[in-house]
């Protein structure tokens, strides 16, 4: 998953021409912050937050499948969406607090992965593969205020009651059919 809190590098560009960055950094920390505090909630235990580039905020769940049970194969994948949805509840109330207008922007995709430490110094965890594109594309092509995922993860979540809105056809790099 890769949520962007949309429109916020202008928002940045503006205030910073005003030389009040340092504010903006407090509240994409405040933004960011509020994101993190979600995942130490009990039901949101299957994921992890991978990392953080500017103002999006990328997370996965399903890393650990021997903690999944057979029946509920994609459970974790609800739960990614659950938490996307609460990370839109938390960005209102940081707007309202705040007085911005600030929207999520989220993309998710399922698949496999590859995951590790990369580096010597500093050495960072990270995931890759098509599926982490895939998701990155949703985000960078998708509406603001809206959850974009792709056709194939769109089945699995109809299928565990999610209701989805088709957009029709998205043209998305690097994705054929």
């Amino acid at each position: 998953m890769f949520a962007s809190v949309a429109g916020f590098n202008e928002y940045f560009e503006q205030k910073e021409i005003k030389h009040e960055g340092v504010d903006c950094l407090r509240l994409l920390n405040e933004i960011i912050a509020g994101f993190d505090e979600l995942l130490e909630e009990s039901y949101f235990h299957y994921v992890e937050k991978i990392k953080t580039i500017g103002s999006c905020y990328m997370a996965a769940s399903g890393l650990a499948p021997d903690r999944q049970a057979s029946r509920d194969e994609w459970n974790h994948l609800s739960e990614l969406v659950l938490f996307a949805l609460a990370m839109e509840e938390t960005l209102k109330e940081i707007n309202r607090l705040s007085d911005q207008k600030f929207l999520l922007r989220v993309g998710i995709a399922h698949g496999p992965v590859v995951a590790g430490v990369i580096g010597a110094t500093k050495p960072q965890y990270d995931i890759w593969g098509s599926t982490v594109n895939l998701a990155s594309r949703m985000d960078s092509t998708g509406v603001s205020g809206r959850i974009q995922v792709p056709e194939a993860t769109r089945k699995i979540l109809a299928e565990w009651g999610f209701i989805l809105e088709l957009r029709g056809e998205i043209f998305v790099k690097g994705v054929s059919g």
